[in-house]
């Protein structure tokens, strides 16, 4: 299956989600830190629901961690600065999907390392910034999910 990665993330509420998310769509979650809330918190574990059991969720001190563990995938920065609509890329298993924080995004630097086919983005309105984490995450991984023709689903 995928693997979703969270680049530091700010709010609590999004990442819960994206455990529900994670559990329904079989992707792994990673969280690289440092985080901008506590696992134990209140609206985490309420927009998570009781799916926190369900979902395979690791946590990294940091990219760099990250990366030495990961680094052997093909990594997709999720930006609002890719070179590719989302839908135009080809999927395969253990691809990792690589969203930023909702209030920085990824930094450049990690951008900048991957190769420009490597970055993708949500087609959206000219005059607007950014979709929800969340709703970002879960457009991308049902499409990847959706191009191995929903292996594991009903």
């Amino acid at each position: 299956m995928f693997h979703i990665a969270l680049h530091e993330p700010r709010i609590a509420p999004n990442t819960g989600n994206i455990i529900r998310l994670s559990a329904n769509n079989g992707c792994q979650l990673h969280l690289i830190e440092p985080l901008g809330f506590g696992l134990e918190e209140k609206q985490l574990r309420r927009a998570g629901l009781d799916y926190h059991d369900l979902t395979n969720v690791t946590r990294y001190a940091n990219y760099e961690h990250f990366l030495e563990v990961m680094g052997k995938h093909r990594i997709f920065a999720c930006t609002t600065k890719g070179s590719q609509p989302y839908h135009q890329v080809n999927y395969q298993a253990e691809d990792v999907l690589l969203f930023g924080s909702e209030t920085s995004g990824l930094p450049e630097e990690i951008i900048d390392s991957l190769p420009a086919e490597q970055r993708i983005r949500i087609p959206m309105q000219a005059a607007n910034r950014s979709l929800n984490l969340s709703n970002s995450v879960a457009i991308i991984s049902y499409e990847a999910w959706r191009q191995q023709q929903f292996l594991g689903g009903q």
